[in-house]
């Protein structure tokens, strides 16, 4: 802002002062109406509810302990609950197992798997058979026909 400001009162034009140090104009004037900057590359004061080392590491032993070892952040926190222990949210738990290299499925399932549509291609009679079983009303009132259709 301070090279910026004595370029122009230098009488050079604002666009080309901030074309010069890469900057965009708008930028220059968002900046001017609120003082902290707003840049995704400038260090920014830890916030105040950030869990220590220690929390994280209590969260961490707390989803590893063997019978929580197979059970989902969304499943241990209320049992935890239950026991009167408070560590974080669940959230904050998916977020620590996902830092730790543990997010990945925990327990004894499988992680779904795509697999392709099956097709069928009938190239001859008497190859691919449909059916469908189902109640059709009669004209008499709570009577109803069973029927079976092949195709």
């Amino acid at each position: 802002m301070q090279l910026i400001n004595e370029a122009v009162q230098q009488g050079a034009c604002r666009a080309r002062a901030c074309e010069q140090l890469g900057v965009n104009v708008r930028t220059v004037q968002r900046w001017r109406q609120s003082p902290h900057d707003g840049r995704t590359q400038t260090l920014r004061e830890a916030p105040p509810n950030k869990l220590s080392e220690a929390e994280r590491q209590a969260v961490l032993e707390a989803a590893n302990r063997p019978a929580f070892a197979s059970l989902t952040p969304h499943q241990i926190v209320p049992k935890l609950a239950d026991e009167g222990v408070y560590l974080a949210s669940e959230s904050t738990f998916y977020r620590i197992l996902k830092a730790a290299g543990q997010g990945q499925r925990r327990g004894r399932a499988k992680a779904p798997q795509r697999r392709p549509l099956t097709t069928h291609r009938a190239t001859g009679p008497n190859q691919v058979w449909c059916w469908d079983i189902t109640w059709m009303p009669s004209t008499v009132r709570g009577r109803y026909f069973y029927w079976y259709m092949m195709k």
